[in-house]
């Protein structure tokens, strides 16, 4: 082993990464980051006691990726968990006991000034004033419960971009030659330098990605479905009567199986150590989102229980 170790060592040294000879200031400010990353991963995996029969580069890689993502990506998953909770469970039925209030607030108001016209328009300026006074309340809800949904679904992007993009950009730079990336083959790559011949890791990962997007659907509650259904039903009606509906969930989810596709074509062009990477992370990400759906749906059938368990105890104790 320890022979082992030091011929990769041998071989790390000669095969680091050393760019063109710059002016030293503009070393400092650009080379010394990515230089440091690179040699250090390079004796992380040197370091690391490994079985022989392990690919050490591969190895690391994943090693990193796993580590990296428990240690920075899934706290700030589970807080934005929380703050979706909170929104779900706190602000909106707040929202909606204030609904017949508001309802009938409006009215009297469009009664005092004489609002006149069809029924139909009627009832149309009365659902835009009480939908503006509830989408106002419920913005300041949401601010004082500190569960801004905007800012809830960025903390993830948030989190994962500068990660994402520096490991990316370290393992890039690993590839260039000279590397000992040259040295290791892995699964269908044929080096961790060269891109896959096969398109298999690439194709995988745009699977993975649109798996991730379409998984929401798998996790949800009786009530969520029926919910769902009902919306979706509103805005058939809505449709069907000549109005406009802007549905930003599907704009956003046709974006992102357009990203997944976007995704399997990048990768064919990239080193295989980044492609590696992407694939560990894309993984790691769905298995995540798998727990996490699944712990939430356990969560909210429990509390759908709670109240029938509740009338069930007294008559238990007759």
């Amino acid at each position: 082993m320890l022979a082992h170790c030091s011929a990769r060592r041998a071989v790390n040294v000669l095969h680091r990464p050393c760019g063109n000879v710059q002016p030293r200031s503009f070393q400092r400010r650009t080379f010394v980051s990515i230089e440091t990353f690179t040699n250090g991963f390079l004796d992380l995996a040197t370091a690391l006691p490994l079985p022989s029969s392990f690919p050490p580069y591969s190895t690391t890689i994943i090693i990193c990726t796993v580590v990296s993502r428990l240690i920075w990506t899934v706290p700030f998953s589970i807080w934005a968990k929380q703050r979706q909770r909170r929104a779900e469970e706190e602000v909106l039925p707040i929202v909606n006991s204030l609904k017949p209030g508001v309802s009938k607030l409006v009215l009297t108001e469009m009664q005092k000034i004489g609002v006149r016209g069809t029924k139909e328009e009627i009832q149309a300026a009365h659902g835009k004033r009480v939908k503006q006074l509830l989408t106002t309340r419920q913005k300041q809800l949401f601010s004082e419960y500190r569960c801004s949904p905007g800012f809830t679904m960025a903390i993830p992007i948030i989190t994962q971009v500068p990660l994402f993009m520096g490991f990316s950009i370290v393992l890039n730079r690993l590839s260039q030659a000279p590397t000992p990336f040259d040295s290791e083959s892995f699964l269908t790559l044929s080096t961790l330098a060269h891109a896959d011949p096969t398109a298999t890791l690439p194709i995988a990962l745009g699977l993975i990605t649109l798996a991730n997007v379409e998984s929401s659907r798998w996790f949800m509650t009786d009530a969520q479905r029926e919910r769902q259904e009902k919306v979706q039903k509103w805005k058939e009606d809505r449709v069907a009567r000549g109005e406009t509906v802007i549905e930003p969930q599907k704009i956003i989810k046709s974006a992102l199986r357009l990203i997944s596709v976007g995704r399997i074509v990048v990768a064919t062009m990239v080193p295989g150590g980044v492609i590696l990477y992407w694939v560990t992370s894309a993984t790691f990400g769905l298995v995540q989102t798998w727990i996490m759906d699944y712990l939430e749906l356990q969560r909210k059938r429990k509390l759908a229980l709670a109240p029938a368990l509740s009338k069930k105890i007294p008559t238990a104790k007759q």
